[in-house]
């Protein structure tokens, strides 16, 4: 999973490093790259909030005791109940294998990893454009069945607005002169994005040796 999370995030950190580069230095791709360039970094920024997400939920959380609570007396022994039949154990899903199985989905509908693994140099700017629609309209397809995605703020960029005091973290970036507490006002740059509910499917695994695989090779049989 860590090898994952430090793939994906190398992914956005390239992507985020082409939005720095000059357009002279991008040509003759330069038009199509900023085209493409804000669709994959917002979804490389979705790959790697899952692949985070993932890690944490297989992180069993561990309870603590307070040592300020008085130890129990112990109650006299009474006779213990017929054990009743345990219930069957769960089949054990394992977080990772989902990770891949949702890039499968970015796979199948926009074919994000062949776009992504592939090396675009030799492509004419429209055979890039295609395939950069082909992929927006696919992966977006995947974003909209399996997430809920919402603006974190409705207001046009540009807009003076008002972060409030008590503001989730992850919610605001707050850049530019930053003093005193909040509440601030600024201009928006970015509505940002969040995830109000996830309909992931559910990945049971037959296999635990290795992950499953993104896509499939295909063979034509003569």
């Amino acid at each position: 999973m860590r090898i994952l999370i430090i793939a994906v995030a190398f992914v956005l950190v390239v992507l985020s490093t082409l939005g720095l580069v000059p357009d002279a230095l991008l040509a003759p791709y330069g038009e199509t790259i900023r085209a493409v360039l804000p669709k994959a970094m917002s979804l490389s920024a979705s790959v790697l909030f899952l692949a985070l997400l993932a890690e944490r939920v297989r992180i069993a959380p561990v309870t603590v005791a307070s040592r300020a609570e008085p130890e129990p007396v112990p109650e006299p022994a009474q006779p213990l109940p017929a054990a009743a039949p345990l219930p069957p154990a769960a089949p054990a899903i394992n977080a990772e294998a989902e990770v891949v199985s949702f890039l499968a989905l970015l796979q199948d509908k926009g074919r994000l990893v062949d776009f992504l693994m592939d090396d675009v140099t030799p492509y004419s700017d429209a055979q890039v454009g295609a395939a950069a629609r082909v992929l927006h309209q696919g992966c977006r397809a995947v974003l909209t069945e399996h997430f809920s995605i919402r603006p974190v703020r409705d207001e046009a960029e540009g807009a003076r607005i008002t972060v409030p005091a008590g503001f989730a973290a992850d919610e605001y970036r707050l850049v530019g002169r930053i003093g005193g507490e909040a509440p601030f006002s600024g201009t928006l740059i970015h509505h940002g994005w969040r995830t109000e509910s996830v309909r992931l499917p559910r990945l049971v695994r037959a296999d635990e040796a290795r992950l499953p695989a993104i896509a499939p090779a295909e063979i034509e049989l003569r």
